[in-house]
């Protein structure tokens, strides 16, 4: 699991989780504007440019913003540090709303720490996506690979239910580290989750944390 900080809710999902004894990752959130209580004007006004950005086109992901060089350093640090105030620990591992973990500023100012557990790009299989995409995508995680902790593989439960794809991310997970991203909060996934299917899907497949890889 991992979790959003300065937002309306982040208060009383540290204290579930700290309650439950949930192992959490921060949710690096670079294209929301904060909205929780009693944030500071320096900490929103360091992060909405960055929003600004992300919300200008699908592929400002790619592109790099020189002047925005000490914004995204400033946000990181400040959600990290806020996360460790909340959860009283560090995270677990570093992923991103909507994986703007993976822009170009973050990348190329390598602004997450060397060894920290982070979530790669989606996994494809032969033939999904445009040749572009595919060699885009594999070319940051060979890099990522070199600087950071990775899961071999990372599948959505959405597109794996949606083309019947659960099966072979099995076969995957039984000799492979394999990260499956879902949201409780879409009733497909919620109710798959909950249901028989789940269970049986998945057996004998070891299931851990980021905390344990």
């Amino acid at each position: 699991m991992s979790a959003m900080v300065f937002m309306q809710d982040s208060e009383r999902a540290a204290r579930l989780a700290k309650k439950n004894g949930i192992d959490t990752g921060l949710h690096l959130n670079l294209s929301q504007s904060y909205n929780g209580p009693k944030i500071s004007h320096s900490i929103s006004e360091a992060q909405q440019p960055i929003v600004d950005f992300m919300k200008r086109s699908k592929y400002a992901v790619l592109l790099y913003h020189p002047l925005l060089r000490n914004n995204f350093r400033r946000v990181f640090k400040d959600q990290l540090e806020e996360f460790v105030r909340l959860y009283g620990k560090a995270p677990t591992h570093i992923d991103g709303h909507q994986h703007r973990h993976l822009c170009a500023n973050m990348l190329l100012d390598q602004i997450i720490p060397r060894g920290q557990k982070v979530r790669r790009n989606f996994s494809f299989w032969p033939g999904e996506k445009s040749w572009f995409n595919r060699m885009y995508r594999g070319a940051v995680d060979k890099w990522l690979g070199r600087r950071y902790q990775l899961t071999d593989f990372f599948f959505s439960l959405h597109t794996c239910l949606r083309d019947r794809q659960l099966d072979r991310v099995k076969q995957l997970a039984q000799a492979s580290q394999v990260e499956l991203m879902v949201h409780p909060i879409h009733s497909h996934e919620y109710n798959w989750l909950l249901g028989a299917s789940q269970s049986g899907t998945f057996v004998g497949v070891q299931k851990v944390s980021f905390a344990s890889l």
